[in-house]
């Protein structure tokens, strides 16, 4: 038989049984779009065969429509292994806003800092204020506030130790 006749005959028989191998294969792979493509792509390999004889035309059309939804089926379950859903992204994604508590918390800890800052006396209040928000160095300050600079640097422990104090407290 010639090999464009044997190749008729197994598109005859796909289109014969198409039906009952979409059926099938949707069992098999358990999703109808997987089925179909592996139909769709079976129907294109059928065209491009050969024609060797072959006993049992419609077994192979069955084995060559069932490799290729094995094939779609691990290439699905390779695609979803390496994507995620929507909320999983959302719920990946860290908020970074912080929490009431976390505001509350922050909010009482400043307001404490506040009342330990108007209560430090002028001096040690100054020289704090003028090293960590001016950025100026001990001798600046001990000239701006015409003491030495050792005195300068104990005025900066305590004006620290007790806004250290206040924020423990809250």
């Amino acid at each position: 038989m010639a090999a464009r006749a044997i190749a008729n005959e197994l598109l005859a028989d796909y289109l014969t049984h198409w039906h009952s191998l979409a059926s099938r294969l949707q069992r098999r792979v358990g999703s109808r779009d997987l089925a179909e493509d592996a139909m769709q792509e079976t129907y294109i390999r059928l065209c491009d065969m050969g024609g060797a004889a072959v006993q049992d035309r419609q077994a192979m059309i069955l084995r060559i429509a069932a490799n290729i939804a094995i094939d779609l089926v691990r290439r699905e379950r390779r695609h979803t292994d390496r994507t995620i859903s929507d909320d999983e992204a959302l719920n990946a994604v860290a908020d970074m806003a912080p929490s009431a508590e976390t505001c509350l918390i922050d909010r009482q800890s400043l307001e404490a800092l506040a009342r330990a800052l108007a209560a430090l006396p002028p001096k040690p209040r100054t020289a704090l204020l003028l090293a960590r928000c001016h950025g100026w160095t001990h001798a600046r300050i001990a000239a701006r506030l015409g003491v030495s600079e050792s005195m300068v640097a104990k005025y900066l422990v305590q004006a620290l130790c007790r806004c250290r104090d206040a924020c423990d407290r809250v």
